[in-house]
């Protein structure tokens, strides 16, 4: 009886990681799709997010189902109440990833993003899918150093969004108030992905230790790496 509670713990996990590779996937195909003007490609991102849906809405199914008939505590309870958590993070991240292919459709044929921002969109497209990747990796690992580590790599996002309303906020910005509210937008979905990585990070980090991810020092990077 017990083994099949592990086995089933186990499973749970296994359903993050997988949404955790899914959301990532779709944040970088909604990326070429917007930044391609393609079509074909963001109806598939719009479609598959449904997919993240029904992963998470099972997820939560099971590990309600655990908490009835299995009563855990202590690590076993955390760990319950924490995937429930992590699940909602990257489910709405699957959603951000949607928002950004709705708007590649909305704009098509034309592209959403100036070609002088195509650049920055671009990294921030992929920074959010290298954060997602990471934290999928998390997952896995229970590495409480990689978790912690995330939320430093967010701050290049931060960088990347401040960059995109120097643009917006320069006199010499010559796209119309249309393409300066999808920019607006695009950022701010970029930006909210990164930090839906960067809290699934930290909800390991609880899961592992017990201790929220802001009470514990964060690592030293080496100087020179």
């Amino acid at each position: 009886m017990r083994d099949a509670y592990h086995e089933e713990l186990d499973s749970i996990g296994e359903g993050l990681v997988e949404m955790a590779r899914l959301v990532g996937s779709a944040i970088g195909r909604a990326t070429t799709s917007m930044l391609d003007a393609d079509l074909k490609l963001a109806e598939t991102v719009i479609a598959a997010d449904q997919k993240v849906d029904d992963l998470q809405h099972d997820l939560e199914a099971r590990a309600i189902a655990l908490l009835a008939r299995q009563q855990p505590v202590a690590t076993d309870l955390r760990i319950v109440v924490t995937s429930l958590r992590m699940s909602a993070d990257l489910e709405r991240s699957g959603d951000l990833a949607q928002h950004v292919a709705k708007l590649a459709r909305l704009r098509f044929p034309q592209k959403a993003v100036p070609d002088d921002l195509h650049a920055t969109i671009l990294e921030m497209g992929q920074l959010a899918q290298r954060l997602m990747a990471k934290a999928a990796e998390v997952i896995i690992t229970k590495d409480v150093d990689l978790a912690l580590q995330l939320e430093q790599d967010d701050d290049e996002m931060d960088l990347l969004h401040r960059t995109l309303f120097q643009h917006l906020m320069d006199d010499r910005w010559k796209h119309g108030i249309e393409t300066a509210v999808d920019v607006t937008l695009l950022g701010r979905y970029y930006e909210r992905f990164a930090d839906h990585a960067v809290s699934v990070a930290k909800r390991v980090v609880y899961l592992v230790t017990g201790e929220h991810a802001d009470e514990i020092q964060q690592p030293t990077p080496v100087e020179g790496a």
